[in-house]
């Protein structure tokens, strides 16, 4: 890292070789895209290149270090996609026959979903609000508080009790 933090391509190139491939599955298993993780994987070298400079090897060994350049750097383009990105393709969805679901994981699920609704009609409107629009329609706290017009500390602090209570509520 120092050699490539004192501008040595050829230190890069080297890093690159041993490394390209783990950091590239690292990509992929989170983007679940090959050409979008092509493209995260040639900006995290770009940001290794800028940054080899800041890499401390008495707070982790070089593969660590740009193992989580790589991840955070797939999950900062799976955040962009916005909410669907969580979401399974419709292709990839499995169909279900009607006879491999048994009656009692059928009545079990339906009850979950009647506790939880039950535990949330407990909560105040505006905890159920942003805990519902948080977990249920993805939308991030920051931007959250923002639609809200409230500082992000509030509404974490919202969410954070609101989840304690239904905590609570679900082991009762």
């Amino acid at each position: 890292m120092t050699r490539i933090a004192d501008g040595e391509r050829d230190a890069l190139r080297q890093l690159y070789e041993a490394t390209s491939a783990k950091l590239f599955g690292v990509c992929l298993r989170i983007l679940k895209d090959r050409e979008e993780s092509e493209d995260v994987l040639q900006d995290v070298y770009v940001t290794i290149w800028r940054r080899a400079d800041r890499f401390d090897a008495g707070r982790a060994s070089v593969v660590t270090w740009i193992s989580t350049i790589a991840r955070n750097r797939a999950i900062d383009r799976l955040r962009a996609r916005g909410p669907l990105a969580y979401a399974e393709p419709v292709e990839d969805l499995e169909i279900e026959d009607e006879g491999q679901a048994g009656a009692e994981a059928l009545l079990s699920a339906a009850d979950d979903r009647a506790r939880l609704a039950g535990c949330l009609a407990e909560l105040d409107a505006r905890t159920q609000q942003v805990i519902r629009t948080a977990f249920f329609e993805g939308v991030t706290y920051d931007a959250l508080a923002r639609r809200m017009e409230t500082p992000l500390g509030t509404v974490k602090s919202w969410i954070r009790r609101g989840l304690a209570k239904l905590r609570g509520c679900l082991e009762r």
